[in-house]
């Protein structure tokens, strides 16, 4: 073993997939069905979508746990094969998935890696279990990938994972992209294991963020932290990689914006059945004139309480009107056993129970909430639907709701109000940008969507849908795997 804690090369097998995915979770949830038995439901989402061409033309594999405590799992965690797919479980126990997954991740890195907007917790227990779990992940890894395969490993859960899986095999190219924004220097250093987190993802020959800036911090950090030698250069967008010297090695960094499958959900949105449910969706409501639509997970990063807050104000002050004017939030459940999570829906639950309270008529309430999550075709529908999407995050790594409402535009109708503060406002500029924490600019920038001339809207739509349709997520894929290929060229270790 090595001072890590994990085992030095040679010491595991070797698999037999060219290329790996890892996540904290598998692109299948596996669920418990009443008569004991299990079955797998397949994950719709975007990074799904853009990387299983690539497993399959690659001999690919997927690493991540499936979704439930170690203690409902079947005894046998070898591999499985869904949809042509190789999955590779990691068990994790209940105590894992506390203090790994909703502690260090989710109440320690998520609220520092937001801006500090809920205090982030320090405990020493959190950050032992998450290294454990990093190397439990890093050692399945290892036994996943052929002999110099390509692993791409995912977001904030498994930041030590490079490091650890470049000491058990060398031989490997190694990639990691954070899904999330990456602090400002000031705030990452409050963090007691701030070198470790570093070093963990110097580990890899390529490390990716949204923006230019993250990687631009990430530079500095490596420097002051690690003391090693980096570019010092700017970071452009899938361009002038910045560059650390480590031990022999040469780790790029890199700006890569994520994206969505954009001409699926343009196709999806033109289908007829679709239209005919936006069409249903407005009777059902009373056919008012200006629908506000929010679609979020419910957290305290996505600004929910600040629109609920800028369309009361509104509303009062007669600048939109009760009897021809809806919001809709819908609101997935998110991480419900985290006590500030339980805060904040009580308290967005008050909001829409106050602004019906005061402006709704009995059968017509302005606010129409929903906290649970929506079928695919049904979002799409309440897309088609909105003349006003409000996108309002307090920070967020890039917000991708944002470019789904414009994909499903192919009308050039609507509008998009969206913060400052995700990653989507460098790309999105013709939307209506507001800062999220500026009350009366967000009521400004709402009252302007809603009475757009039409010759606006679609002036600014059709520069939005240019940017999403050309910039979707199989590019972004690409772009990434390109760079890291000429990070790592073949033959070299």
């Amino acid at each position: 073993m090595t001072p890590s804690g994990v085992e030095r090369p040679g010491d595991s097998p070797v698999g037999d997939s060219d290329f790996v995915v890892v996540a904290n979770r598998l692109p299948v949830d596996m669920e418990r069905l009443p008569d004991g038995s299990t079955s797998w439901k397949r994950s719709p989402g975007g990074l799904v979508t853009a990387l299983e061409p690539l497993l399959r033309r690659r001999r690919g594999a997927w690493v991540g746990w499936p979704g439930v405590a170690d203690e409902e799992m079947d005894a046998d965690d070898g591999p499985i094969v869904q949809d042509e797919l190789t999955l590779h479980q990691v068990r994790l126990s209940a105590d894992d998935v506390a203090e790994y997954y909703e502690g260090f991740s989710n109440a320690t890195l998520w609220p520092l890696y937001h801006d500090v907007i809920v205090k982030p917790s320090y405990h020493r227990e959190w950050w032992e279990r998450y290294v454990d779990v990093n190397r439990r992940f890093a050692e399945a890894t290892a036994r996943a990938a052929a002999h110099g395969a390509t692993v791409w490993v995912q977001d904030y859960q498994l930041q030590l994972v490079p490091m650890m899986l470049r000491t058990l095999r060398p031989d490997l190219t190694i990639g990691f992209f954070l899904h999330i924004p990456f602090p400002p220097v000031e705030l990452f250093m409050q963090m007691p294991w701030r070198t470790e987190i570093i070093k963990g993802l110097l580990g890899a020959d390529l490390v990716g963020f949204h923006l230019a800036g993250g990687a631009q911090n990430f530079l500095f950090l490596a420097r002051r932290l690690v003391g090693v030698e980096t570019s010092r250069g700017s970071v452009g967008v899938r361009s002038r990689f910045g560059e650390v010297q480590m031990d022999s090695r040469t780790v790029r960094v890199g700006a890569f914006p994520i994206s969505i499958d954009s001409a699926d959900l343009d196709r999806k949105a033109r289908d007829r059945s679709v239209r005919r449910r936006a069409r249903e969706i407005r009777a059902e409501l009373g056919n008012p004139r200006k629908i506000l639509l929010g679609v979020d997970r419910l957290d305290y990063t996505k600004g929910i309480d600040v629109r609920l807050k800028a369309f009361s104000e509104l509303l009062a002050e007669g600048r939109a009107k009760r009897d021809d004017t809806v919001l809709i939030q819908l609101a997935t459940p998110s991480r419900e056993r985290v006590e500030s999570y339980r805060i904040l829906r009580n308290d967005i639950e008050r909001q829409v129970g106050h602004i019906n309270g005061e402006y709704a008529e009995v059968g017509h309430p302005v606010v129409h909430y929903l906290h649970r999550p929506v079928p695919r075709n049904e979002l799409i529908a309440y897309y088609v639907a909105a003349d006003v999407m409000l996108v309002t995050p307090l920070r967020d790594g890039m917000n991708l709701v944002a470019k789904e409402y414009v994909a499903c535009r192919s009308d050039l109708g609507g509008a998009l109000v969206l913060s400052e503060f995700t990653g989507a406002s460098a790309e999105l500029r013709l939307a209506y940008l507001v800062n999220p924490h500026d009350l009366e600019g967000v009521k400004d920038a709402i009252e302007a969507a809603l009475n757009q001339t039409e010759e606006d809207g679609r002036r600014r739509m059709r520069s939005m849908r240019r940017q999403v349709l050309a910039h979707d997520v199989d590019r972004w894929a690409r772009s990434f795997l390109d760079a890291l290929a000429e990070a790592h060229p073949p033959g070299a270790v």
